[in-house]
């Protein structure tokens, strides 16, 4: 932890299993890292309106209201607290609906405590490359669109939006290696900090959702390319 100067970083734990949620409570204040546990919903926004966390863990399924209307909420306040959401091994379809509402990434139930914390440290880190890397450039314009990395703003032809903490972390990557292959496992390692060819279809999703904000026609990309059989590439100018 020292290293990586994460300590004190303040995670709000939104879980309604009292036996798993406590586990969690012990071992990431074990890690030294400042935990508040919400049991519901309802608390979780509470809690939420109360401070400002560093990173939400969030289950989908709460009493009140669940994972998909706090991820929501959440992301109409602030767009850059991450959210890694918890969810159920065989529910595909909640995890990207989890991802297209904002979650920034996401964890099967049952899992393992260590892979837990690895996110949970690796999603710490990614905040401060992020802030680190929009130092020297905070806007970038390409084609029609612009992108403010600092607040996540963006234009596009004739509408704003607002990317999330994660998209605008794989705009990024894929800015600063422009004109060069980015495999799906050097997002997951880079961006998401994860080693693994199991959650290759995270980056496929998250690659479309960004092609739907910035592609003049999402199925001829012209900015976020495909290359066959190995991973995209960011091209600034679209070739004749």
């Amino acid at each position: 932890m020292n290293e990586d100067n994460l300590q004190n970083s303040k995670i709000l734990l939104v879980e309604d299993e009292e036996t798993l949620a406590e586990g969690l409570l012990f071992n990431l204040s074990e890690e030294g890292y400042s935990v508040v546990w919400a049991k519901d919903g309802k608390k979780a926004l509470e809690q939420f309106d109360s401070q400002p966390y560093d990173l939400i863990i969030l289950d989908i399924m709460l009493p009140y209201i669940n994972g998909f209307e706090v991820t929501k909420y959440v992301r109409e306040k602030s767009p850059m607290t991450p959210i890694l959401m918890l969810t159920a091994r065989t529910a595909v379809h909640d995890r990207v609906r989890g991802l297209e509402i904002g979650a920034d990434d996401y964890l099967t139930k049952p899992f393992h405590l260590q892979e837990l914390l690895a996110r949970v440290k690796g999603i710490l880190r990614r905040k401060r490359w992020y802030q680190t890397a929009i130092e020297s450039v905070s806007t970038y314009q390409f084609g029609e669109n612009e992108i403010n990395f600092a607040d996540f703003s963006c234009k596009s032809v004739n509408k704003k939006f607002r990317l999330t903490q994660q998209e605008a972390m794989v705009m990024k990557y894929l800015i600063q290696k422009k004109d060069k292959i980015v495999s799906r496992e050097e997002l997951l390692e880079k961006v998401w900090n994860i080693s693994s060819k199991i959650e290759t279809r995270t980056v496929d999703n998250f690659i479309a959702r960004l092609r739907k904000y910035f592609e003049p026609d999402t199925k001829k990309p012209v900015y976020i390319k495909s290359i066959r059989g190995a991973g995209y590439m960011f091209v600034e100018r679209s070739s004749s």
